[in-house]
């Protein structure tokens, strides 16, 4: 076997080509955008460059045949719950069902993060942020995945399990049917805040996203500054994001809470863009983003993400998110516009989150595994993900 760091675009390519050849057996998998996954590793695109470095490799066998691939990751700013060592990444590794390959692929990027000076691994996850490219899934290869998430065999759990990697955290998915009636309490608190002046609830506006940009920030910033991984946002990076997520967005699905004009919650969905990625084979020229906004026109993609859910800490006890959510329900229900919501992923770390998820009816349908991997356990004893604390 051989391992070959990737240093130019034609080794880029097959790094990318491993993760089809190692998924093509199994039906649900959707090819990521060959361009997401490039520009991750592009110092030109990925603000992360500022707090690290990464490096990619793949893996050939002895007749340079393709079996696997990994990338490492250090970032200053990635920081670890209830840990005072240096902490760096892995991600992106996708291996044939062979435990000395998969061992050679850790080893290698194991030896690359030590002499970064990192004492630990956690994997797999994104160099950037979580909402993306994040765990090893473990629980529900049978539906397709969602934008963004990770999808790999299954067997790459005894891969990881076997080199010594343990579970730092699992990452459950809910998934609901949209027309399903939620529970009678939110009817009930939506009727109750309905009645109560100064409380209203709204869709975004697709014309004045930059006065939404603004209220994201505000409640992201009051509602996970209690969570000491989270970082602060600004309505200028918001906006930003809304620019390049227009062309998808459907304000029906993005909600906000107010009290008084100012901002306490939010709820942001968009639709499942894999619906139509899923036809383009990675690639999305200008003939496949013309193919998006005639499937977007007619109505082609009837599947919901979640993307962020936040309540001012005050206001978190009141049932202002069922006020909300319930507002969104009525015009979205039974208007046949999507059948199915699958929510972002909540760590086993944040129980309030989770139980959202089951308030609202949705089931459990995947669960993924953020692994660690500690150099030395006599100086660094393992610990799992501390229980989020609330105030």
């Amino acid at each position: 076997m051989k391992i070959i760091e990737v240093i130019n675009s034609s080794l880029e390519k097959k790094f990318n080509t491993v993760n089809v050849l190692m998924n093509k057996f199994n039906k649900a998998y959707i090819r990521p955008l060959d361009n997401d996954i490039n520009q991750i590793f592009n110092p030109q695109k990925n603000k992360n460059f500022k707090y690290g470095e990464a490096k990619r490799w793949i893996l050939l066998d002895d007749k340079e045949k393709l079996i696997g691939r990994i990338a490492a990751f250090t970032n200053t700013k990635y920081i670890n719950s209830g840990t005072n060592f240096k902490t760096g990444g892995i991600g992106f590794f996708d291996c044939i069902h062979l435990q000395e390959a998969a061992n050679l692929l850790f080893d290698t990027a194991k030896q690359w993060l030590q002499n970064q000076g990192m004492e630990a691994m956690d994997g797999p996850i994104n160099f950037g942020d979580r909402d993306k490219w994040w765990g090893l899934l473990v629980e529900g290869f049978e539906d397709e995945p969602v934008y963004g998430m990770p999808f790999n065999p299954p067997y790459y759990e005894e891969l990881f399990n076997n080199y010594g990697f343990k579970n730092y955290y699992n990452q459950y998915w809910y998934k609901m049917i949209v027309d399903n009636p939620l529970p009678p309490r939110f009817k009930e608190r939506f009727e109750k805040f309905a009645a109560k002046p100064g409380y209203t609830a709204k869709h975004v506006e697709m014309n004045n996203l930059e006065k939404y940009a603004n209220d994201f920030a505000i409640v992201y910033n009051a509602a996970w500054a209690q969570h000491g991984e989270a970082k602060e946002v600004t309505k200028e990076q918001i906006l930003k994001l809304f620019a390049t997520m227009k062309a998808i967005m459907d304000e029906r699905v993005i909600w906000f809470t107010y009290f008084k004009e100012e901002p306490i919650a939010m709820f942001i969905n968009i639709p499942d863009v894999n619906q139509y990625f899923k036809h383009f084979n990675g690639k999305l020229n200008l003939l496949n983003k013309l193919r998006l906004l005639w499937m977007k026109k007619t109505g082609q993609c009837k599947k919901l993400t979640g993307l962020a859910f936040g309540v001012i800490p005050k206001y978190q006890a009141l049932g202002v998110d069922s006020f909300m959510i319930q507002s969104c329900a009525n015009v979205l229900q039974n208007k046949g516009w999507y059948n199915s919501y699958e929510m972002g992923w909540a760590g086993d770390w944040n129980p309030r989150m989770v139980n959202i998820y089951k308030s609202l009816g949705g089931s459990q349908n995947r669960r993924m595994v953020t692994y660690r991997y500690i150099f030395d356990e006599e100086k660094n004893p393992f610990q799992r993900h501390p229980e989020m604390q609330y105030k």
